[in-house]
């Protein structure tokens, strides 16, 4: 059998011999070989989100049809899992609250449209409550009364008409919400009001984890003498949960919205900052607090997997602002799931926040390295669909997120392992069967490509790392949440940031298989650099990979930044000129602004380096004030010598305000250059040129997010404005597209992306001339071929084409029907990876 490696080694005609001696067989003639259909599982478990809103009709057989119909229409998604899980949101967790163990009694429903608790005073933005958020509807008039029986009963149909339909196993989830937005809440917000008293959507109307409860003579299932005073909340919860989960048939909880994980998880303020100065005092106390949430509700429920939200910020934020202990949460044995990917991008369109965010939480995982992927569908509750609205059926919030490489001890990826659907029913108690038939495809799609190298950029996060500057002796809380901050701002710029490792899982890594990060730019934050970490960049450099490092250089430069011969000076911050000797974006009217706001209380202090003395290293951006200048970003070739890998570094600014919103506020784009924009032009220096042509300055950019898989890379997009125009050029050529079209000009591919796109690039052209290129699959028309590509438009170009497997290539120029002459010769490349060939004008076929 001849391998892809034996046809690397070959080359030029004795390349296009080997494959023909392979195709042909013994008989003399080319055999025909089939194609490898056979689809793996994509997850071990799909979750279907429902509310009980579809349950309207309370008799069994209509309880069955509604499950039938639940199964059939995501039936092809589920042959192509291990198992189920229905998750049911009944309520907002207040039926777990009020559980006193008898099946008969009645609990109030997630029955409404809008909010179930409006909150007083009304909103600011809707004074005489006329919206949801301010007033609620029932979602249909007289919907019935549900029992605790009820529910059982649901939840029993439910498995029973799984384990029918599919021949899996079926799992089943309750939920608590800290809000009372789905249900109307006597206990939260009445009769023990004293839990609810954070303000996430206005004065006391969210429960706090961290509270205990006055007395109450009620009986309850774990409390049959009632809540003695002072019972802390997450033993109240516990024991009601191990009742109310075992009584009615649940496998396991989820807690929603961010509970456990902080005090707010929605608000860039929190006991450790104020939205202006970082306040580490309460910083132990509160991270026992919320430690003591997880304890004693374990205690008290023991056996119950507990599946999460988490937040919707980052792991190095919600530490900074809230003292949130990650780390202690995942490594105590608590028996929890790490939380999926927020949804929240469906709501603001920041999906920077939602990549950085991921890609912080499951850079480490408890016990078992399962994590979720988690999508969008419907609201049952607020009147949107986002799949039918907010996304506008464009799957870039599938494809971005599922682009994804996370990176295990052992040099390998690690795949999401479960997906979850928030809801697979609508406000309104209906279950479009349009969602399933289109959304379907679209995660079955990214699962195929999903990657299996990692991808342009690997973030080398320091999770650990984060967690000792937060909670350690000396905290530096300022650039804990610099770090990450700044990484959010980075790929809403288009930074194509798609990879992690956490640095405990690196170091091994790089030990097992160096080669592994071979091909991809490893990033990392300096100011959380540890000596363990440093000596293996240093080892990585040296053999040739590329280092990019971001972030204040230290009072002593470490090693690996002394090929850039940085040292301090005074700080600049406030207004800065800036000056780029790398090429920048272009605007089709006006200009883009080359003034930044460095605000040093935000930025983890100011810009303070220069080159000492003489200096190899090229300053690719420097900014000044009153005519003092400092290096911002700066770069290095061959800096550990001949062969190794390319250093650059780059300050960073997180060019944002913080005001009375949730999230910090980018800076004007018309006024003020976004500094996070910087990390991605800077990659120039590595070979990977990612420019924007945009309208205007304030024309939000794309987000790019190249994975790798099956040898190729797989860019999924998202552009919220599909007016901006991508110009693209990879290491060794410019990129084409297979199924488009494309202009190649000053050794740049370039696109007009769609909102949502997803493609697969197998070919890089370098040309002088400029021309109008295309790539399409072509048919295989013969037996003996899987895959044919035709790329058209070249002139006098040197085409790297990057195989799919191990089977033998055919390269023909010119010629797209007949293959039963040889291939053109071709060469192999030194890194394994590149077929090259040569001298090529017109078309070239490309068949395997």
């Amino acid at each position: 059998m001849v391998t892809r490696r034996d046809l690397f080694r070959a080359t030029g005609a004795a390349a296009a011999m080997l494959a023909d001696v392979e195709l042909r067989g013994q008989t003399g003639e080319r055999q025909p070989v089939a194609p490898d259909i056979s689809q793996p599982s994509a997850f071990k478990r799909v979750t279907l989100e429902v509310s009980l809103k579809p349950f309207f009709d309370l008799n069994e057989q209509a309880i069955v049809k509604v499950s039938e119909e639940i199964f059939r229409s995501w039936a092809p998604l589920l042959r192509r899992c291990d198992s189920c899980s229905l998750m049911l949101w009944a309520a907002d967790g207040s039926e777990i609250l009020e559980y006193r163990g008898k099946l008969q009694d009645k609990f109030d429903w997630a029955r409404y449209l809008g909010d179930a608790n409006p909150p007083t005073p009304p909103p600011v933005n809707d004074p005489d409550r006329k919206g949801g958020h301010g007033r609620h509807w029932l979602y249909q008039p007289n919907p019935p009364q549900m029992t605790y029986g009820d529910l059982k009963k649901i939840a029993r149909i439910l498995r029973e008409t799984g384990v029918r339909m599919t021949g899996k196993p079926v799992y089943l989830g309750a939920t608590f919400d800290p809000g009372g937005e789905f249900a109307v809440s006597d206990f939260k917000f009445n009769r023990h009001k004293e839990i609810a008293r954070l303000g996430t959507r206005g004065p006391n109307t969210w429960v706090d984890c961290t509270a205990t409860l006055h007395a109450d003579s009620r009986a309850y299932a774990g409390f049959p003498k009632g809540i003695p005073e002072g019972t802390p909340f997450g033993t109240y919860l516990g024991r009601q949960s191990q009742h109310f989960l075992t009584d009615l048939g649940f496998d396991y909880i989820w807690f929603s919205n961010g509970l456990g994980f902080a005090h707010n998880a929605w608000d860039v303020r929190g006991p450790l900052f104020d939205g202006k100065v970082y306040n580490t005092a309460p910083a132990a106390k509160t991270r026992e607090e919320l430690l003591t949430f997880w304890r004693t509700f374990h205690k008290e429920c023991p056996g119950f997997p507990i599946e999460t939200r988490g937040s919707n910020l980052i792991v190095g934020v919600d530490l900074a602002r809230g003292a949130s202990p990650v780390r202690d949460i995942y490594r105590e044995g608590f028996n929890v799931v790490a939380p999926p990917n927020s949804p929240w991008a469906a709501l603001d369109g920041d999906f920077g926040l939602e990549i950085v965010g991921y890609l912080s939480r499951i850079a480490e995982l408890p016990p078992g390295d399962i994590f979720p992927f988690r999508f969008y569908t419907h609201d049952p509750w607020w009147l949107n669909s986002p799949w039918l609205d907010r996304y506008g059926r464009d799957a870039h919030d599938i494809y971005l997120p599922l682009s994804l490489a996370r990176i295990a001890g052992n040099a390998t990826i690690t795949r999401p392992a479960y997906l979850e659907f928030l809801t697979i029913d609508n406000s309104w108690g209906q279950m479009p069967e349009k969602v399933p038939n289109e959304v379907i495809p679209h995660i079955l799609s990214a699962m195929e490509d999903y990657s299996d190298a990692p991808g342009l950029v690997t973030w080398i996060y320091p999770f650990d790392e984060y967690h000792d500057m937060t909670f350690g002796p000396a905290p530096r809380l300022a650039e804990v949440s610099f770090g990450d901050w700044f990484m959010r701002g980075a790929v809403n710029t288009g930074f194509p940031l798609n990879s992690v490792v956490s640095t405990k899982q690196f170091v091994p890594a790089y030990r097992t298989r160096p080669q592994f990060f071979r091909r991809t730019i490893l990033l990392a934050y300096v100011p959380a650099l540890t000596r363990e970490v440093e000596v293996t960049l240093l080892q990585a450099l040296k053999q040739g990979t590329d280092v990019l490092l971001y972030g204040p250089v230290e009072n002593v430069s470490p090693p690996l930044l002394q090929p850039l011969s940085l040292k301090k000076a005074s700080p600049l911050s406030g207004v800065l000129d800036v000056k780029l000797a790398i090429p920048a974006d272009t605007l089709r009217h006006g200009s883009l602004p080359l003034k930044m706001q460095h605000r040093a209380e935000l930025c983890a202090g100011g810009v303070d380096t220069v080159l000492s003395g003489q200096s190899a290293a090229s300053v690719d951006v420097t900014v000044s004030q009153g005519g003092v200048e400092r290096v911002y970003a700066a770069s290095r070739a061959n800096a550990s010598g001949a062969g190794s890998g390319t250093l650059a570094w780059v300050r960073g600014s997180f060019c944002s305000s913080i005001g009375t919103a949730r999230l910090p506020v980018p800076d004007d784009p018309n006024l003020w250059l976004q500094g996070e924009s910087l990390m991605r032009l800077v990659l120039a220096k590595f070979g990977y040129s990612l420019r924007f042509h945009k309208p205007a300055a304030d024309t939000r950019s794309p987000l790019l997010l190249p994975a790798r898989h099956k040898n190729a890379f797989f860019v999924s997009s998202y552009s919220p404005s599909t007016t901006t125009e991508v110009r693209m050029r990879f290491g060794h050529g410019a990129p084409v597209m297979v199924g488009t079209e494309t202009w190649l000009e000053d050794g740049h591919t370039s696109y007009t992306l769609p909102r949502a796109a997803h493609k697969e690039i197998r070919f890089l052209v370098d040309q002088a001339a400029s021309s109008e290129l295309s790539c399409v699959e072509a048919i295989t028309e013969y037996p003996f071929f899987e895959r044919r590509l035709l790329l058209k438009g070249l002139k006098d170009a040197t085409v790297h084409f990057y195989p799919e497997n191990e089977r033998p290539v055919t390269m023909l120029a010119n010629d797209s029907r007949t293959f039963v002459q040889e291939s053109l010769p071709y060469s192999r490349e030194e890194d394994d990876t590149r077929f090259v060939i040569k001298n090529i004008t017109g078309q070239l076929m490309v068949a395997w």
